[in-house]
């Protein structure tokens, strides 16, 4: 989606894009996440009563800092530790739809009603924030595009089966939720995974929530191991810090830019309140992607003779461009303060891009206090330029 806007709609936008990306996205999805882990990891010690917020947030930073070190060190023990905690979300998400199958087969269906149904148009609307937060993420993908086989076979056939899969299981698991918890239980609860664990596991309740924090730790750890990749395009664009795009020089990691996803995103671990932090990534990150979406039928019609490898039907753009007016416009009457938060927060990228970006012709101490800011953090990190970026 950042080089859609690039070609299409100029540097500064594809600019306001990334900075949306790097400085909300991702570190207040680490944030979320972390967050969500640290419930799950402290609810056991606390069934009857809230955990301490102090102790929710500081394990939090805990995780994240944890896992900062590791994409650090080695790449090969951050992607070890994204398979097996891959493999504990999958396991927990399978005990659960299995569950939820027994109870229906023994016609558990009474919550599957219209009872306290909300009406409320624009809260609907704000709901599907946090709906659509636990698909984010499909368009990561088209990271890793320069290492697919094939990929104008492969990477389509990734997204749909992704999707679907993604789609189906999440489902599955919200439907099992129901089949043994009340909509206000669900509500009311601040690890929904757990509750439904002690209902129906007896003394083996505890596996859920080890395993949810585990998956929780993994999902952490995999925003960090990606996050790098954008951010060096970026600095490949000059469009972000040199910094960004080095490696350590003994590790062969972008230490830069996990570091500065980590330090981020626990700037965000200011808040602990998760809802709020999904409408600001929700805000942002659908207007940015509704944004490049809209690159693609102004593309084909601006330039029909281009070459297009891997083609879709404008009915898709189009339907998705209306969906993302409708989650973005809408919610800005039922939250406004969050909402104004979230474009002043993207707004903070226009005078950074005016300054660092388009001031090409800075004065001679600027760019020397740059150079200078530049050569210490490759000394304070031991890093480099990547050989293939400096050739």
């Amino acid at each position: 989606d950042y080089a859609y806007i690039m070609v299409t709609l100029g540097k500064f936008l594809a600019f306001i894009r990334l900075w949306v990306e790097c400085m909300i996205v991702r570190p207040c999805t680490v944030a979320i996440v972390a967050l969500t882990f640290s419930i799950y990891a402290v609810k056991y010690f606390f069934p009857e009563c809230e955990p301490p917020d102090d102790a929710v947030r500081i394990l939090a930073a805990v995780c994240i800092c944890i896992l900062a070190f590791v994409n650090c060190w080695d790449v090969s023990w951050a992607t070890a530790v994204q398979d097996i905690f891959t493999y504990a979300k999958l396991l927990a998400l399978f005990i659960i739809i299995a569950t939820g199958i027994v109870q229906l087969s023994r016609g558990k269906t009474e919550n599957f009603n219209w009872d306290d149904t909300e009406t409320d148009f624009t809260r609907i609307a704000l709901s599907f924030y946090s709906g659509l937060f636990a698909y984010n993420g499909w368009n990561y993908l088209n990271f890793v595009i320069e290492e697919l086989q094939d990929p104008v076979r492969n990477l389509p056939r990734a997204i749909a089966i992704s999707i679907i899969l993604v789609t189906v299981v999440y489902v599955l698991t919200n439907v099992a939720f129901y089949t043994t918890l009340t909509v206000p239980e669900v509500l009311g609860s601040e690890a929904v995974a757990v509750t439904f664990a002690k209902v129906l596991y007896g003394p083996m309740a505890f596996m859920i929530p080890v395993f949810v924090a585990m998956s929780t730790f993994g999902g952490v750890n995999g925003i960090l191991l990606t996050s790098s990749r954008l951010f060096y395009a970026g600095a490949c664009q000059g469009q972000m810090p040199e910094i960004l795009s080095m490696i350590q020089v003994n590790k062969m990691t972008p230490a830069p830019a996990v570091l500065s996803v980590a330090a981020l995103s626990l700037v965000y671990l200011t808040s602990s309140n998760i809802f709020a932090l999904i409408n600001y990534t929700g805000f942002a990150t659908w207007v940015s992607i509704g944004l490049a979406v809209f690159c693609i039928p102004w593309l084909r019609w601006k330039h029909p003779e281009w070459d297009r490898p891997i083609k879709v039907h404008l009915f898709f753009p189009v339907i998705y461009i209306i969906a993302t007016i409708f989650i973005t416009v809408v919610p800005m009457i039922s939250t406004p303060v969050e909402t104004g938060i979230g474009i002043g927060i993207i707004a903070t990228g226009i005078p950074v891009y005016f300054i660092f970006i388009a001031w090409r012709n800075k004065p001679v101490f600027i760019k020397k206090i740059i150079c200078g800011v530049t050569v210490c953090l490759q000394k304070l990190f031991v890093v480099v330029t990547p050989p293939s970026k400096s050739n």
